[in-house]
């Protein structure tokens, strides 16, 4: 009987390894849980050309707009884990929807498989043309003086978290519209149906260098290379500001060493080409190549740090 065990086992190895060295025979699926025209979509798009382009099969970019990536996340959660379905997960769905749902239809750690790390963000906060102000202490005074006037929009967890800790601190009353997606967010932004918004550099300084939209602060430590004149969070009085906006590749649990391997090394190699490091760079999108290790913890890392700015600023969990 164990020489039957262990001849099956033995079996189902070798059948793993013949379909990992056969992988991809079809198309893939990268399911990113932004609209089209977003930062991540631009992204996704970039390197599933690329990665495609070397795979011998294409990648082909399917947006699942959202639940702050729920959706697209619990798709891929259940999908065969062969390798035919990727996410591209930024915080939202991986770090925001475990720490602000009561009720979260899988669990980050245990039902995807981390296959590298994509990069960093940089976000900003941006007023439309017609708020009378240049700087975020003078938002903060506006604001102050209109209670329950002004909206921010958020097109993502980390938009919300970030604004949410600033409104909280300066003790503003402002009211929060949520988005799908930063696209209509920054729409109804230039459109002034909205006050206020925290996206990325990618979706909202094309609007600044047009005049339909102005930069307040950045939210990463570090100021834009776009727009060096504009200062940091933490240097326009909020000096304890610390969020850090991610993407990562994962596909569903348990997938087949051999294809976490294959993915990890073609993304890894396509992130260090010079005409991808020019296209993340108009994104102004930092690539992070990482082993799968590395994006798994993470994962654990950034829950913690979410839970912990969430519980600092009052958010309760819906």
């Amino acid at each position: 009987m164990k020489k039957l065990i262990a001849a099956g086992v033995t079996g189902l190895v070798c059948v793993s390894s013949a379909v990992a060295a056969d992988y991809p025979t079809r198309p893939v699926r990268l399911l990113v849980h932004f609209p089209a025209g977003s930062s991540t979509d631009v992204i996704a798009r970039v390197l599933a050309e690329k990665v495609g382009a070397k795979l011998g099969q294409p990648i082909v970019v399917e947006n699942k707009p959202g639940a702050d990536g729920a959706i697209a996340a619990q798709e891929v959660q259940r999908a065969p884990a062969d390798g035919y379905t990727l996410l591209l997960a930024t915080n939202s769905p991986m770090s925001g929807v475990p720490v602000l749902r009561k009720s979260v239809p899988y669990d980050p750690v245990t039902d995807f498989t981390p296959i590298s790390d994509v990069g960093r963000y940089t976000f900003m906060v941006y007023v439309n043309a017609g708020v009378p102000v240049r700087t975020l202490p003078e938002l903060v005074d506006y604001a102050r003086a209109r209670p329950g006037k002004l909206s921010y929009a958020s097109g993502n967890v980390t938009g919300q978290l970030a604004f949410a800790y600033v409104a909280l601190n300066a003790k503003l009353d402002m009211v929060n519209v949520p988005y799908k997606g930063e696209p209509p967010g920054i729409a109804d932004l230039v459109g002034k149906r909205v006050d206020v918004m925290v996206a990325t550099a990618g979706t909202g300084v094309p609007q600044v260098q047009s005049g339909r939209l102005k930069a307040l602060a950045t939210i990463i430590p570090k100021r834009s290379f776009v727009l060096p004149e504009v200062p940091t969070v933490q240097e326009s009085g909020f000096p304890d500001f610390s969020l850090a906006p991610w993407a990562g590749l994962f596909g569903p649990a348990k997938m087949p060493v051999d294809v976490v391997a294959r993915l990890n090394r073609e993304f890894a190699d396509a992130m260090k080409q010079p005409d991808v490091l020019q296209k993340m760079a108009q994104q102004e999108f930092a690539l992070t190549p990482s082993t799968p290790q590395a994006l798994g913890a993470l994962v654990a890392r950034q829950l913690a740090v979410h839970r912990e700015l969430a519980n600092a600023i009052g958010l309760q969990a819906e």
